[in-house]
């Protein structure tokens, strides 16, 4: 019989090929540098038929001297042509800028929180619970921001239950005080209210918010004034202030529906009363050693005095130091 030499050698190497080969490849075998890569059979990744021992090398490709190695943080401007350098750190420096700004509104917005936080916590446990229920003046003790009434330095202790130095020697009244002598004043919208002792502004702010028109005088001119831009930067515009001494009241605009005294003078003042219109009240402390809060109402047959409560202010300057 006649074999056929070349198919015998045929399945010979099919067969070979067969039992050599350990695993399918994976990838097409390739070519790096015009030269193939054969594996060797110590490589973990070769088999019998072609693959590559390692994996092709990396060339990263190569920057141009004096080109940028990342992109600018604004689009090229003219003709596209890049940013210079002055242009680039300008827009840096305003990226910046418009971040920290964002930061500091955010931090001023999380200090507003916690300061409104503290205003109702105040209205809740030193004013409502202690009696005050007079719903207009909740509303003015929730709105006011005490703490812009007070120095920088104190205004962590602005909600506190107690009254706080403001400078001249001069006080900011307790929360309390300051809402129960509102609510004592038995006020309507439509009123025209008369406060004696301006101080820092918060007591006319609280008024403000309920009355149509306050007009309030303060002796100490430094205070009036700060007092006057603070008001205005908070955006009251129906508070009028006025340095001068407050004993003979404000005759060119009266007559008032309430007239509120944040100082203790010896005696009532008697142009205070001759400005209530009829029907008007007038909230104020009285006395040196002892100061008694009182208030009293004008009627079409004279005045009607009621005491209200002990406190303690600091004394009416000025012409009533006299009397």
């Amino acid at each position: 019989m006649v074999i056929c030499r070349r198919k015998e050698s045929s399945r010979k190497a099919r067969k070979g090929a067969k039992k050599n080969m350990m695993t399918p490849l994976l990838f097409p075998p390739t070519s790096v540098g015009g030269k193939k890569n054969v594996p060797r059979a110590s490589s973990p990744w070769s088999c019998a038929r072609c693959a590559w021992d390692d994996p092709p090398p990396f060339n990263p490709p190569r920057i141009p001297r004096g080109k940028l190695a990342t992109p600018l943080l604004f689009p090229p401007f003219k003709g596209g042509r890049s940013s210079s350098p002055p242009q680039t750190l300008l827009s840096i420096l305003l990226l910046i800028f418009v971040v920290l700004s964002n930061g500091c509104k955010a931090k001023e917005a999380a200090t507003e929180d916690s300061m409104r936080i503290r205003r109702m916590d105040m209205v809740r446990s030193q004013i409502e619970a202690r009696g005050v229920t007079d719903s207009l003046v909740i509303k003015a003790m929730l709105k006011v921001p005490r703490h812009e009434f007070v120095p920088e330095e104190l205004k962590p202790l602005a909600y506190a239950d107690g009254p706080l130095p403001i400078g001249e020697e001069q006080t900011i009244s307790q929360p309390y005080i300051v809402a129960y002598m509102t609510e004592a004043l038995k006020l309507q919208p439509h009123d025209k209210v008369l406060e004696i002792g301006t101080g820092s502004g918060y007591q006319a702010a609280v008024l403000a918010e309920i009355v149509d028109g306050v007009f309030t005088i303060e002796i100490i001119e430094s205070l009036g004034k700060s007092a006057e831009v603070r008001l205005k930067q908070l955006g009251y515009k129906n508070i009028v202030v006025r340095i001068g001494d407050g004993y003979q009241g404000w005759a060119e605009v009266a007559l008032f529906d309430a007239i509120i005294v944040t100082a203790a003078p010896e005696q009532i003042p008697p142009p205070l009363l001759d400005q209530l219109k009829v029907g008007g009240r007038l909230v104020i402390p009285v006395g040196v050693e002892y100061q008694e809060l009182v208030r009293i109402t004008k009627t079409s047959d004279g005045f009607i005095k009621e005491s209200l409560l002990p406190v303690r202010f600091v004394p009416m300057t000025g012409e009533a130091q006299k009397k």
